[in-house]
Parts: structure tokens; C-alpha cells; sequence
């Protein structure tokens, strides 16, 4: 395996565009929700995801089929994969997509805080937990502050938050167990094929709506949930994690939630009063704090 190297200009500029690409992706859900509900909706993106994945694999001759013993955890991930998602499709019929993005992106503190408890050798430090307790108070601000949560956001929002506790559970396992030892390429395809099946017989069960109305944007919001967010920058980022050093990569995080409140403002006119906009800045300099790379490592 290739020594990872420090990140230069180059790799900076794409972490930074794949921020973009996520933050903007709550935007497009809001889009396609008027004419493809939300659980069908995450299911035909995991489905177009899939289908591209496998294509490449099968062109890079990557093994996807082979017996290595992580199947069920594979399986497990996937099923913790699907969830998160189902929560964030779901929540953004009930919130806005600013508000969403802001609570899903606690996730690494909760990440942080697993890894405490059930890795050994992952211990926190003073910078963490300030940077939890820094997230956790943009969280109690989002919720109780001016303009926070209301009665129409309160179901929306706590669905964020459960999607964030997901994705912290779905990092921890990969973490803890032999997916640890399989190729990224691999990982994804789990998450991308068990939710893909999850989510396409869940929605017909929980009496969806369905496909209403295949206007250009929904279209167009569907195609870049499946083929720029699912498939293309998923690649690019374990291409990232596989060639530079982690730590410094993942410091950019914080720009996702940033993005995406902006985006919301710009092309949705959520509403962004003062103190939401220190909630997401509470959350944005937490994110920093837990990802700083440690002196010396």
C-alpha cells in the first residue's frame, strides 16, 4: 500500500468542491420531493448509485463477490446506511433544508464520542470534548433559540439529528469490525445495495405516493443525487482517504453544513436569522475541533 502523503492545493480544492456537492445535495432532495416522495426517492439514488459502482468495479476488476467473511457486517451497514437516509429524506418534508444539513452534520461528534467507547485506543482529548460540547450548544441554540425549532420543524429536526446518530453508528462499525480491512469500493457497495432494496420495498409499504410528477428539475435532481453524490463523490473522497493524509482532509468537513445553509438561503429563501446562523457556527468550529489532526500523529 502507498504511503499517504500531505495534502497540497489540488487535494484541498476537491475537498473543498465535494463539500459543495454535499451541502447542495439537500437541496435537490427538497426539489425532487414534489413529484417523487422521499423514500422512493433515496431508493431509485442508492439503486443509480449501485448500478454505476458496479459497472466501474467490474472496469477496474475490483472484487465485489468474494468471500472475505465481512457479509454480515456488510449487510449490517448497509441496513445502518439506509436508515440514516430514510431519515434525511423523510425530514426534509417536515424541515428546511438549512436546518437539516446543520443537525445531520453533528455526526462526527457522535463519531467521536463511539469511538471513545468502543475502540480501543481512540481516547478523547480536551479539543474533542470542547468540540462536542461547541456542536452540542449549536444544537440546543438551533432548537431553542429565535427562530428555532417550531411545531411544523420539530419532527423534521429530530429526524436530522437520528440521521446523524446513523451515520456516527454506520463509521463506528466500519471502524470496529473486518470492513476496516476491505476496500472502500467494497464498503460502499454494501451501503449502496442493501439500501437500494430497503428502501425501494419500504416505501410501496409505508403507502408512498410514489412518482407524481417527472418534471426537468425533479429529473435533474435525481440524476445528481444518483450520479454526482452516490456514485462520483463518494469515489473521489475514499480516493482522497486513500491517498493523503486523513486528519488534514477531514478538517474541511465543516464547510458541508456551511454550505448548505447557504445554499438553502440562496435557492430555497430558507429563512436565516442570527441565532441559527451561531448554530451553525457552533457546529461548523465543533466539526473543526474533533477532526483537527492530533500533534505528533
Amino acid at each position: 500500500m502507498n504511503q499517504r502523503t500531505p495534502p497540497g492545493l489540488p487535494a484541498f480544492a476537491l475537498m473543498i468542491l465535494l463539500c459543495a456537492i454535499w451541502g447542495f445535495q439537500q437541496i435537490t432532495i427538497k426539489v425532487a420531493i414534489e413529484g417523487v416522495s422521499p423514500v422512493l426517492q433515496s431508493g431509485i439514488r442508492s439503486l443509480a448509485g449501485l448500478v454505476l459502482l458496479t459497472m466501474w468495479a467490474y472496469w477496474r476488476r475490483l472484487p465485489l463477490l468474494n468471500n472475505d467473511g465481512t457479509l454480515r457486517m456488510g449487510l449490517l451497514a448497509g441496513f445502518l446506511f439506509a436508515l440514516e437516509f430514510i431519515f434525511i429524506y423523510v425530514g426534509l418534508a417536515h424541515t428546511t433544508a438549512s436546518r437539516m444539513i446543520v443537525f445531520l452534520y453533528t455526526a462526527p461528534c457522535f463519531t467521536v464520542l463511539g469511538l471513545h467507547w468502543f475502540v480501543p485506543g481512540e481516547r478523547l482529548n480536551w479539543r474533542h470534548f470542547s468540540g462536542i460540547a461547541l456542536a452540542f450548544a449549536g444544537l440546543a441554540i438551533g432548537f431553542l433559540g429565535e427562530g428555532g425549532t417550531t411545531g411544523n420543524t420539530l419532527f423534521g429536526d429530530l429526524l436530522g439529528l437520528l440521521a446523524a446518530v446513523g451515520w456516527a453508528a454506520t463509521t463506528l462499525l466500519i471502524r470496529a469490525t473486518g470492513l476496516s480491512r476491505i476496500s472502500a469500493t467494497k464498503v460502499l457497495w454494501y451501503q449502496l445495495a442493501v439500501s437500494a432494496v430497503v428502501m425501494l420495498l419500504l416505501s410501496p409499504l409505508l403507502g408512498e405516493s410514489g412518482i407524481t410528477a417527472l418534471t426537468t428539475p425533479v429529473l435533474l435532481s435525481l440524476a445528481y443525487q444518483g450520479v454526482i453524490v452516490a456514485f462520483a463523490s463518494y469515489l473521489a473522497w475514499f480516493w482522497l482517504l486513500q491517498r493523503y493524509i486523513v486528519g488534514r482532509m477531514m478538517v474541511f468537513s465543516f464547510l458541508t453544513p456551511i454550505f448548505g445553509v447557504a445554499f438553502g438561503v440562496l435557492f430555497l429563501n430558507d429563512p436565516l436569522t442570527p441565532s441559527f446562523l451561531f448554530a451553525a457556527g457552533c457546529v461548523a468550529m465543533g466539526i473543526v475541533l474533533v477532526n483537527l489532526p492530533t500533534r505528533g500523529k
